[in-house]
């Protein structure tokens, strides 16, 4: 089968719904056997497979193993906190890299990532060029987007990743899981997300959740011609 869509991977529906709505057509929701509903439309199907990069990495494994040969492209996509300067409330971002932050081990030298461990990958990365080309379709940024399994909510950690994560953009917990399950698979990854808060201590009266919903909407409304852009270049697999 031609792989010719990307599968869009979110945490919560209200996510998976922002992304369908960017199509301008009513979803086409088909329910796997697993439980999952997957909305189908032209250029991409969208998923919401739970909050973190556990639930992330076994939704999209489980949707990758359903339908083999679907996709040539997974996308982790959401609402998300921003690492100020780089990335400001209302903004978009786009991930050089879908890094796994806290994934690792604390030691009296500090703390010890999963690929210094030798257990495996700690970043993935998007096919060349393709977080550049998306992130001026968007108006976006482009940085490292963290993964982590337990947000942050002080000042302190804020710092402390940012400086063990340097330029690092964003803050989100599953795009780490999403790009394991689609090594896995050997298919292409990115992540794109819009930042509702800035990483810092936890406010929510803050947070900018509905306009940081209508921001994917209008950033999914205008990757396509970058992503089809790319799909028509020849190109590795991956994983």
């Amino acid at each position: 089968m031609d792989r010719t869509r990307a599968l869009v991977v979110t945490a919560v529906p209200a996510e998976r719904d922002a992304v369908t709505l960017a199509t301008g057509a009513p979803p086409d929701a088909f329910t796997l056997p697993t439980g999952l509903t997957l909305h189908r439309g032209p250029a991409w199907d969208a998923v919401a497979v739970g909050v973190g990069p556990a639930a992330a990495a076994a939704g999209t494994a489980t949707v990758l193993a359903v339908a083999p040969g679907r996709y040539d492209l997974v996308v982790a996509a959401g609402i998300g906190g921003g690492f100020a300067p780089v990335a400001d409330v209302g903004d978009t971002v786009v991930g050089s890299a879908l890094v796994a932050a806290d994934l690792g081990a604390e030691s009296q030298d500090g703390f010890v990532d999963l690929a210094e461990l030798g257990f495996g990958r700690t970043s993935h990365r998007p096919p060349d060029g393709l977080a550049e080309a998306v992130a001026e379709a968007a108006g976006a940024v482009v940085g490292p987007v963290l993964t982590v399994a337990t947000a942050t909510g002080t000042a302190e950690r804020a710092a402390a990743l940012a400086a063990r994560h340097p330029g690092a953009a964003a803050e989100a917990m599953e795009g780490h899981g999403v790009a394991t399950a689609a090594a896995a698979h050997r298919l292409a990854v990115l992540e794109i997300r819009t930042v509702s808060n800035p990483v810092g201590p936890r406010d929510r009266a803050a947070w900018r959740i509905p306009a940081a919903l209508r921001a994917l909407t209008d950033a999914f409304a205008a990757v396509g011609p970058a992503v089809e852009k790319w799909r028509q270049q020849p190109h590795e697999q991956h994983g």
